[in-house]
């Protein structure tokens, strides 16, 4: 049987892809159903003549796949998360090796967002 809560999680990409392969289902219908998986599958076996083997089947697939999109979501959330730290470490650790040189490249990155800032508001 379909997960109850990844049904209502993923709700509005289910309906999408309800409505590709069963284009009987109406508005009136998914707003009956309101992510029942119970609801859902009845109006289905009503509107279509569907066997409840093939809906069930087809509401795992289609519920996995929602789900195993969330975990790649993760996953890239993951690693974008751990290269930003990745680039703070090595940001640190420049900053504690080369203090001359990283207050140097302070100042001039100051001077030069100064100096654009200053012409920006002269030119209005």
């Amino acid at each position: 049987m379909t997960n109850q809560q990844i049904l209502q999680g993923n709700w509005n990409e289910i309906k999408g892809k309800l409505r590709e392969k069963w284009g009987q289902l109406t508005d009136d219908d998914f707003q009956q159903i309101r992510g029942d998986a119970e609801q859902l599958i009845g109006v289905i076996q009503r509107k279509t003549g569907e066997a409840r083997e093939a809906i069930e089947e087809y509401l795992q697939e289609i519920s996995g796949g929602a789900a195993s999109a969330a975990a790649t979501v993760r996953d890239y959330a993951q690693h974008a998360s751990d290269q930003v730290h990745a680039g703070y470490d090595q940001a640190e650790r420049f900053v504690r090796d080369r203090p001359g040189e990283s207050l140097l490249v302070c100042f001039g990155v100051g001077l030069i967002t100064g100096v654009v800032i200053a012409l920006s508001l002269r030119s209005r």
